[in-house]
């Protein structure tokens, strides 16, 4: 049986800590990256940023994944976005080697790398590595697709409670991603995730891993919820004033997409396809958007808060703003 390798952490010896700023989505992560940059030109150095995000590696998900602007990729040289077509997957542990490669690359021309994101996945195989699950099957994963359409992903995650009750305790019925991945591995394996994880790290990275040496974390951590949940709705709201539904109608024009692919399941792209597949009315995909939005957002904090010795700092506080961006300036050139 094949299996995904252990990712090792990126070891560069003789160089300060890789800065990486993580928080939920909203929180001003590509803000703070790009002033950091500046900051970095006026001192002489270059700045490069990594993307540390699901669904920028995706060409022609550019509105809906609040995608750094073509004038910002223009000023700061990006990794990691626009790499893959949609119907094409991305992995943890192709982040993490990616991530480990290009910091060393990055490193190798005398500039700066910076993490930039919030899929905590990623964060988790390039700072810990992963536990040696089998990869996907392509042939049981679509079979996997083709019966939870006909039974439903309630129905599935049942099925999958008779093998694995302990995997299919933490996961939502409807989370059909996951429902699928754990069902996979038990067809795979003829074992339970659950007992295959149990002495290896965690999955989905929560249980609270300490910061390794080589990495700066700077989590962005808005202490007002609402306020977050505020600028969400704002931002979402400007998105679909800004051609959203057209993006996701030019996607759906690709014979080759559908809904179950990785690229059309991101927060957002999933509710607007659902939408135009009348699935929904507008006030429905609305509401469905924003409330994945701020369900992202709440795994994102979970994750965070899980991890030990986090440099936390509120961005909507202006004075912890101020002083975010100091200390990133202090790691930023040492």
């Amino acid at each position: 049986m094949q299996t995904e390798p252990h990712i090792q952490p990126t070891h560069l010896p003789h160089q300060p800590p890789i800065l990486c700023i993580v928080g939920p989505t909203g929180a001003g992560k590509t803000h703070l990256a790009m002033a950091l940059a500046e900051h970095a030109r006026l001192l002489g150095k270059t700045v490069e940023i990594i993307s540390m995000d699901s669904a920028l590696v995706y060409r022609g998900l550019d509105i809906g994944s609040a995608k750094p602007s073509k004038a910002e990729q223009a000023a700061v040289q990006h990794h990691l976005i626009d790499i893959l077509e949609p119907t094409e997957s991305y992995s943890a542990a192709r982040f993490a080697n990616d991530a480990k490669r290009l910091c060393i690359e990055i490193r190798g021309r005398g500039n700066i790398p910076i993490v930039v994101g919030g899929t905590m996945l990623y964060w988790r195989a390039w700072a810990h590595g992963l536990s040696s699950l089998p990869p996907a099957n392509s042939e049981i994963r679509a079979r996997l697709d083709e019966q939870g359409k006909f039974i439903g992903w309630p129905a599935m995650h049942a099925e999958l409670a008779k093998v694995d009750p302990v995997t299919a305790a933490r996961l939502q019925a409807n989370d059909s991603q996951r429902v699928q991945r754990a069902l996979e591995v038990y067809e795979i394996t003829g074992k339970p995730m659950s007992e295959l994880l149990a002495d290896a790290p965690s999955e989905d990275g929560r249980e609270g891993s300490a910061i390794p040496e080589w990495i700066n974390l700077v989590s962005l951590e808005p202490s007002d919820r609402s306020r977050l949940h505020q600028n969400l709705e704002k931002r979402f709201d400007e998105m679909l004033a800004g051609r959203f539904i057209e993006e996701v109608q030019t996607l759906k024009s690709n014979p080759n997409l559908h809904a179950d692919l990785p690229a059309i399941r991101s927060v957002g792209y999933r509710q607007v396809w659902e939408y135009l597949d009348g699935l929904s009315d507008w006030e429905q995909m609305r509401y469905k958007a924003l409330a994945a939005t701020r369900q992202l957002g709440k795994r994102q904090l979970t994750w965070l808060r899980a991890i030990s010795g986090r440099n936390t700092f509120d961005p909507f506080n202006p004075s912890e703003l101020e002083q975010a961006l100091e200390y990133c300036k202090r790691g930023l050139i040492q």
